[in-house]
């Protein structure tokens, strides 16, 4: 039996954008993706704002289409290809593929109690067939994310944010999926709460054994809670590893300056940044070859013409960028 949940090979995924057809442009959100996000895993995907990590989350989802590419979806009972996914099968891989959205004020109806919201997919579904069958789920996962009966009956108004993202987790879980994308699921929240529901998370999966693609522009937060990070830039992965070794050693210029921009606790620690020039291209015109040759400071001419593509480094350790093996000792100016 495979270990792999999800796999990506050339997955894209673009949107047509301008209201005539001499304007019209296509915005390439993600470009050619390939990645392997194994079971009970705790699968990172970091980069900046724009780089496309949410529409590749929502890929592999099926929440938009995939244009170019496919993803396959395995858990031992059932197998799809997601780019072409029948309606009835849809239907059934919303069971098993959920979503935690990023603000936890806005994915709540502000008019159901905690009760009805956490009810509606089993309801919509059809995954329960009475109302006692319903309530007894309901009191389960809210159980297991730390709600009592008291908050049930309340409406989103009266909790925090930590209890409203709390109530958000326990209604991407009551359908007992096997795949649970968490969208920059704690950005919002204060530091000892992000805390407080990243341990929940790993808590949860542990029990229900479940497998998370964890979307964060935090890289501390991704340091504690993964096992496998990818990095992505301008719709493409440029590296990808196990968490410690990624951190211990990374090898893309692009890694390297996300990570050059963690600020230390040591007040001794004199690390120097890794200054990045200019911001990330238009998705709709990027440049040709490498897409960070535009702001990478060791970008060569090869770099402007032709595109890398993933290469392997180490075991499980994968980089798209022509100089990696020349740049590993080099430190930045």
């Amino acid at each position: 039996m495979s270990d792999i949940l999800i796999k990506a090979n050339g997955l894209s995924v673009g949107f047509q954008i301008g209201n005539s057809i001499f304007k019209r442009q296509v915005l390439k959100a993600v470009d050619n993706v390939t990645l392997e996000i194994e079971k009970g895993s705790f699968f990172g995907l970091v980069g900046e704002s724009g780089s496309g990590k949410t529409t590749l989350g929502r890929a592999l989802l099926k929440a938009v289409p995939i244009t170019g590419g496919g993803a396959h979806y395995s858990d031992g009972e059932v197998a799809y290809d997601l780019e072409d996914i029948s309606k009835e099968n849809l239907k059934d891989y919303r069971k098993r593929a959920q979503l935690i959205f990023q603000d936890p004020y806005a994915a709540l109806s502000p008019r159901m109690t905690v009760r009805d919201i956490i009810a509606e997919p089993l309801e919509v579904m059809g995954l329960t067939k009475t109302r006692v069958e319903t309530d007894e789920r309901v009191r389960e996962i809210a159980a297991k994310c730390r709600l009592n009966l008291e908050h049930l009956r309340r409406f989103p108004h009266a909790f925090s944010g930590g209890q409203r993202q709390r109530i958000s987790i326990a209604r991407a879980l009551v359908s007992a999926p096997k795949f649970v994308v968490a969208d920059e699921s704690v950005a919002a929240l204060d530091v000892s709460i992000q805390a407080d529901v990243l341990n929940l998370l790993k808590a949860i999966q542990a029990d229900m054994g479940l497998t998370f693609m964890f979307i964060s522009h935090d890289l501390s937060v991704v340091a504690h809670t993964c096992d496998h990070v990818a990095v992505m830039y301008l719709g493409r992965l440029v590296e990808t590893a196990p968490t410690r070794q990624l951190f211990a050693s990374p090898k893309h210029p692009y890694t390297k300056a996300l990570f050059s921009a963690i600020p230390s606790l040591d007040p001794d620690d004199r690390g120097i940044a890794q200054k990045l020039e200019g911001e990330i291209p238009s998705p709709t015109n990027q440049p040709s070859g490498c897409k960070f040759h535009t702001r990478c400071p060791n970008a060569i001419d090869v770099c402007k013409t032709i595109e890398p593509q993933l290469e392997t480094a180490d075991r499980g350790h994968q980089v798209s960028c022509h100089r990696w093996k020349e740049l590993l000792d080099l430190v930045p100016a």
